[in-house]
């Protein structure tokens, strides 16, 4: 079992599953993270910071969290750091999320479509 995941005994996997998806609730961190899957391959931060312009701290703190939730993984060489996505089906459930998401927004602008053929409504004023 990975380390961290036993702090105070057995957690359930339903409660692991949920800090995961903590971990990747900020819009910051889901950019990282399809940076990663475009790449395919360790990429240096100041390349992640390219890309995202987002302040050198505050990315540092989203590439750690990402980290403690064993989302991305780093290596070091020289005085460069590179990160990479920790497991390839990251990259599925970027897809996924981002097929769930067109889905619903495609639902929805239906539903915004049909407004027009609703009978009108009065106010009771």
């Amino acid at each position: 079992m990975v380390q961290g995941f036993l702090a105070g005994g057995e957690r359930p996997l339903y409660e692991i599953k949920a800090n995961l998806f903590k971990a990747l609730a900020h819009p910051a961190r889901i950019r990282v993270l399809e940076i990663l899957s475009v790449t395919g391959r360790p990429t240096s931060v100041s390349e992640i910071l390219e890309q995202t312009e987002i302040e050198p701290t505050l990315l540092s703190q989203h590439l750690a969290v990402l980290k403690r939730h064993y989302v991305v993984s780093s290596e070091r060489t020289g005085n460069a750091v590179y990160y990479q996505l920790a497991h390839p089906t990251i990259s599925e459930l970027l897809v996924i999320a981002r097929t769930f998401l067109a889905d619903t927004l495609a639902a929805r602008q239906d539903q915004l479509n049909a407004l027009p053929s609703l009978p009108p409504v009065e106010s009771g004023q």
